[in-house]
């Protein structure tokens, strides 16, 4: 799901964390080693989140946040701020040629650079945590 996050809302926040889970506490956040991703640069991405980036001149980059269910995708374009919510039993992660990770939900994909040993560290931390705690079976969700 794709939501404009720029505002304190309670109702987006909700349906995040319904989505997703509740943030991480200070305590799991430092037992994982950090939850967020380096920054990273867009090099593709899908034609709703195309139309939104190309509003503005500014070099497209995005940041990823673990949450217990899923992951949060944000990206700003103008002076908003959007994020694309992702559980994990909708998230599909591939590894392209030419360094790109490509990141997909349902309809949405960002396709990032991940040229350096940190980027590939944290998909790597990423991918380790959801085959560890996705859900198994629909009676999970």
């Amino acid at each position: 799901m794709l939501l404009n996050v720029s505002y304190n809302d309670k109702k987006i926040t909700k349906k995040v964390d319904d989505e997703v889970g509740k943030p991480f506490t200070l305590k799991e956040r430092l037992k994982l080693g950090g939850i967020g991703s380096p920054k990273l640069f867009i090099k593709e991405t899908s034609i709703e989140i195309q139309n939104l980036l190309i509003l503005d001149n500014n070099r497209n980059s995005c940041n990823i946040e673990m949450r217990p269910k899923g992951i949060i995708v944000r990206f700003r374009s103008l002076l908003e701020t959007y994020a694309l919510v992702i559980p994990y039993y909708k998230l599909t992660i591939y590894k392209g040629d030419f360094a790109v990770y490509s990141i997909y939900r349902d309809h949405y994909f960002i396709k990032v650079q991940s040229d350096t040993k940190a980027i590939q560290k944290y998909f790597r931390k990423l991918l380790d945590y959801k085959a560890d705690n996705a859900p198994t079976s629909i009676e999970d969700l």
